[in-house]
């Protein structure tokens, strides 16, 4: 699977199999798997804690690093659409729309090269 071949759905249907062969539907509400975004965002975080800026470039090199922070990134993404799929959330139709609405909250002429006007 790559990300210029896969579609949202093959990921939706991936980590939904992987939770049903397993049954581990009951344990899947929003509420659980919220928590877990949450949870596997911190130990993403703790990755970079104590790092300076003019140390983060260094992280891309460190191919242990990179294989620790692709499977939190990973974890949190399948925490992530399993939550959708479990609310009924159309990911794609859901992020779209939060960047159209950010586009008119955050104009590019106003915003750009800036993080606060």
């Amino acid at each position: 699977m790559q990300d210029t071949t896969t579609t949202v759905s093959e990921l939706i249907r991936l980590v939904d199999d992987f939770v049903a062969e397993r049954r581990w539907e009951p344990f899947h509400d929003p509420k659980n798997l919220s928590c877990s975004i949450a949870i596997e965002a911190a130990e993403l975080m703790e990755h970079f804690q104590w790092l300076r800026t003019d140390q983060l470039d260094a992280i891309r090199d460190d191919p242990e690093a990179m294989a620790q922070i692709r499977e939190e990134l990973a974890d949190i993404m399948a925490y992530v659409v399993s939550f959708a799929s479990t609310m009924g959330i159309d990911i794609s139709y859901a992020l779209a729309d939060k960047m159209k609405k950010n586009a008119v909250k955050y104009p590019a002429e106003t915003y750009q090269g800036k993080f606060k006007v």
